[in-house]
């Protein structure tokens, strides 16, 4: 900005810090927050992988594995000003990861839980630029697979998801990208976790490339407007981030928030709405496999806007 004096001045946020040893297991209002925030300041959470740093290498045997201390999510943060019905924003500044992650498979889980195949764990290098698995390069492109606020009642673990956010495991959900989340509790308390070096939709076998590292993020507050789900502005699109008991409950939920935002942004009826909707919007599945499926509703920046995807 430029002073009375005309010379341009830096106005730095504060910069919040947030230890990978202050975790949660669950969403939750009965979470003490372990740092406060104001609209505007940075925070950088450090997280633990998926795993909680159990798997060291690919001879540690999954069945020592305690399940109850997986997806920890770093948290909760308090953010002054935010209070039940408004829009919490977190622009997602950075993502750094560290340079090995892990991948898992495990019987009875995943896409092909039916199978039968043995418990494995694989190790992966990752690289500013690659992922090697084995022989074979994949791109990085770190991203947050859990991050949510306090539902409105009730505890759900940070293993699955809903309107609060939670273990979405949407690939989208990268450096760049600002995520719009409905604020049900004083103080929002946000939480941050489950990092992946690459992910695929749909996150086949029940993990990505499982990777601690930090997320810098920094926080804002819409006041009096709240989305049905949490919405994702990615670029040149937004994304509504649904979920269901079944993919088929996931896309109908998805479904119904795109066509109620497109009708209040262009004056129409819902069966206007409803056609220009097969023109518009990609329906995409974040993953199959999770105790609640998630399916996000992609609209191009040209046919809606925030505020009416705000109001649904």
């Amino acid at each position: 900005m430029i002073n009375r004096y005309g010379f341009y001045v830096v106005v730095k946020n504060t910069l919040i810090l947030i230890p990978r040893n202050k975790v949660v297991y669950s969403f939750s209002s009965k979470h003490k927050p372990v740092e406060e925030a104001v609209p505007g300041d940075i925070v950088v959470f450090e997280t633990q992988d998926a795993l909680g740093g159990q798997v060291v290498d690919e001879s540690t045997s999954l069945e020592s594995i305690d399940w109850s201390k997986v997806n920890p999510a770093t948290g909760p943060l308090y953010v002054k000003g935010a209070r039940p019905g408004d829009t919490l924003v977190v622009d997602i500044l950075d993502i750094r990861v560290e340079d090995k992650a892990i991948v898992v498979v495990v019987p009875g889980h995943g896409a092909l839980y039916d199978k039968e195949y043995s418990a494995k764990a694989k190790v992966l290098r990752v690289t500013r630029d690659w992922v090697e698995f084995g022989r074979l390069l994949v791109g990085s492109r770190p991203m947050i697979g859990v991050i949510g606020v306090a539902p409105r009642e009730g505890e759900v673990p940070t293993g699955s998801l809903g309107s609060h956010g939670g273990n979405m495991d949407v690939a989208l959900i990268t450096r760049g990208s600002t995520l719009y989340l409905p604020v049900y509790v004083d103080g929002a308390l946000l939480a941050i976790g489950d990092l992946h070096a690459v992910q695929s939709d749909g996150e086949l076998c029940v993990s990505a490339a499982e990777v601690p590292g930090e997320v810098t993020v920094r926080v804002g507050v819409i006041k009096g407007v709240q989305p049905s789900y949490p919405v994702l502005d990615a670029g040149d699109k937004y994304a509504i981030l649904a979920y269901g008991e079944t993919l088929d409950e996931a896309a109908y939920r998805a479904s119904e928030a795109a066509v109620k935002a497109l009708a209040k942004e262009h004056g129409m009826s819902f069966e206007e709405a409803y056609m220009l909707g097969s023109l518009v919007v990609d329906l995409r599945i974040n993953q199959v496999v999770d105790p609640l499926k998630g399916v996000r509703a992609e609209i191009p920046k040209r046919y809606v806007s925030l505020n009416s995807l705000l109001s649904t």
